[in-house]
């Protein structure tokens, strides 16, 4: 798990350097044709590692209702998120993580859930859950790469 940690937050770090490196107005950008922009994709990549890690073990996300909501499956951006969200977004990247990483090292994943993805994957455990986040984190990263073409 070590292994897959260092990934993650090596992820969370490619993400973060989209905000660092594109103006609010990039950010909020939904090509078109295109369903969602790229500060989009950085919310649901957190609130997807929220509810794989902690909602299919049982326990509370470290996410808001509010937050949860605009960026869960399904939701459609209104290309609107402001300053301010975008940082609590950057501030969220790695405070998540590196919270799960405590929660994971004192046990907190113990129960888990078994569901089938959507993409066809079973998950039984948190250590599944997390491969597979890890994976669908690689996904949004390349939905990212093409709306930046647009940019």
């Amino acid at each position: 798990m070590n292994t897959l940690f260092k990934s993650i937050k090596r992820s969370r770090e490619i993400y973060a350097s989209y905000i660092e490196n594109y103006t609010l107005e990039q950010l909020n950008l939904i090509p078109e044709g295109l369903r969602n922009n790229l500060i989009w994709n950085i919310g649901h990549i957190i609130v997807s590692q929220q509810r794989l890690a902690y909602l299919l073990s049982e326990n509370e996300t470290l996410l808001t209702e509010e937050f949860t909501n605009k960026y869960v499956n399904g939701t459609i951006p209104d290309g609107k998120t402001t300053q301010e969200e975008v940082d609590e977004i950057k501030s969220l990247l790695f405070s998540t993580i590196e919270q799960t990483i405590l929660d994971y090292e004192n046990g907190k994943f113990e129960n888990y859930t078994e569901t089938q993805t959507r993409t066809g994957f079973l998950l039984t455990n948190f250590e599944e859950g997390m491969l597979f986040n890890h994976y669908h984190e690689g996904v949004h990263l390349g939905f990212m790469m093409k709306i930046k073409r647009f940019i």
